[in-house]
């Protein structure tokens, strides 16, 4: 589906329920919230975005633990957990997403090779979290697409209660 009406689904099922989102970015720099407002009236279901390049934003921005990114790595599960979690902690949001990754060209290890992206989102009313490993074929840019592209069918999915 292509990601303007996954955007636009995802706007329209938030504000039938009256709920806001936050998005936590790493990887994606800002592109899912922006693929959320290139939506005319997004600003009746989205509230903000964070984008947390860096460990230190993280920490700052979300409350993600100094201690877990060092032990975990950014680019982990409990990091994008954390920081879903801390999106809607700290902007009151009933919905947020958030994804770390390799968007390459450089950057990859063994563990992590580039195209490796971590995705959560986090529904707070239910306190449900969905979260899941991507490993992403192509370029820097299109590491990046397909990563937004997910993050809103898996938006999409925890608020129709389809994705646990």
């Amino acid at each position: 589906m292509h990601q303007a009406t996954l955007a636009r689904q995802l706007g329209e099922a938030l504000q039938v329920r009256g709920w806001m989102m936050a998005t936590a970015e790493s990887c994606t720099g800002g592109g899912i919230a922006s693929a959320l407002t290139d939506i005319a009236g997004s600003s009746a279901w989205f509230d903000r975005g964070f984008v947390t390049y860096s460990n230190a934003a993280k920490s700052e921005m979300l409350g993600v633990d100094l201690a877990l990114i060092e032990r975990c790595g950014a680019v982990s599960e409990d990091v994008v957990e954390a920081m879903a979690r801390g999106a809607c902690a700290r902007s009151g949001c009933a919905l947020s997403v958030a994804v770390s990754g390799v968007a390459g060209p450089g950057g990859g290890s063994e563990e992590k090779p580039v195209g490796t992206v971590w995705l959560a989102c986090y529904l707070a009313p239910a306190d449900r979290l969905s979260c899941r490993r991507l490993q992403l074929e192509g370029d820097r840019s299109a590491v990046r697409r397909q990563s937004i592209q997910a993050a809103l069918q898996d938006c999409l999915a925890l608020v129709h209660g389809t994705r646990t």
